[in-house]
């Protein structure tokens, strides 16, 4: 699958994501440069991105950041933190 996502930054939320079939490659890229330009003509500053990847699933396991919301993002990073620090001490 090919994953057509649409991300506010400032605010850190998902605006939209589309899906296209892998054999669908050049739709995808072109509904990619049709959102970028529609966005630059109303100075929308929004990350656009096209991901691949099996499913959705393994989509937000591996960019996680684009489905969190903040305090699932800290929860993660704060457990990866802890986790590293208890592995430097036991060695």
């Amino acid at each position: 699958m090919i994953f057509l996502i649409e991300y506010d930054r400032l605010e850190g939320r998902l605006v939209s994501k589309q899906e296209f079939a892998d054999s669908d490659k050049v739709h995808a890229e072109n509904s990619r440069i049709e959102l970028e330009v529609s966005l630059n003509r109303t100075k929308t500053d929004h990350e656009v991105v096209l991901l691949q990847a099996p499913n959705e699933e393994a989509l937000r396991r591996t960019h996680k950041r684009y489905f969190a919301d903040l305090r699932e993002l800290l929860e993660d990073f704060a457990s990866s933190t802890s986790t590293y620090v208890i592995r430097e001490r036991k060695e």
